[in-house]
């Protein structure tokens, strides 16, 4: 495994919509081990493939809690209901937090690293982590959600 440099604001790869993962194959399972690590190294919740310098449907969470680590390829939210606003930041904006409104809860389908289909009912924090990290697939940013900075925690 291997820290990777995690890509700030302004580096246009944080902007491009990502490709589905056709394919599981022994690089896209080292770059979620990678993903991991560097999350873990930066202490964040979630880290998108994009965040990394990949246009890739991949995904790491870990609100450390009994969900543990998630590893997700081709994430999608099905399904969102309530709504609830809460402050933000972004391993990308560091130094940087806002209040962002999402949904309560969600649920998402996504493959696993072994390739089978999971589906995954969150709320709270691994809610809005889920969230904010399927934004980053599709080139959105939480400074674009957010209603208004705040100093960070």
């Amino acid at each position: 495994m291997a820290i990777r440099l995690i890509r700030k604001s302004g580096d246009p790869v944080l902007r491009e919509k990502t490709n589905q993962v056709k394919k599981i194959t022994p690089q896209v399972i080292k770059l979620l081990d990678d993903m991991a690590e560097t999350m873990y190294d930066a202490e964040g919740v979630g880290l998108a493939a994009p965040q990394v310098g990949i246009a890739k449907r991949l995904v790491v969470i870990d609100i450390r809690d009994e969900t543990g680590l998630l590893k997700l390829i081709n994430p999608k939210i099905i399904a969102r209901s309530g709504e609830e606003t809460a402050v933000e930041g972004c391993l990308s904006f560091p130094g940087i937090a806002g209040e962002v409104e999402r949904a309560e809860n969600v649920t998402m389908e996504a493959l696993d690293p072994s390739g089978k289909k999971i589906k995954i009912t969150a709320s709270g924090l691994l809610a809005r982590a889920c969230q904010h990290e399927l934004d980053h697939l599709d080139g959105v940013l939480f400074v674009d959600r957010v209603s208004r900075f705040v100093e960070p925690e």
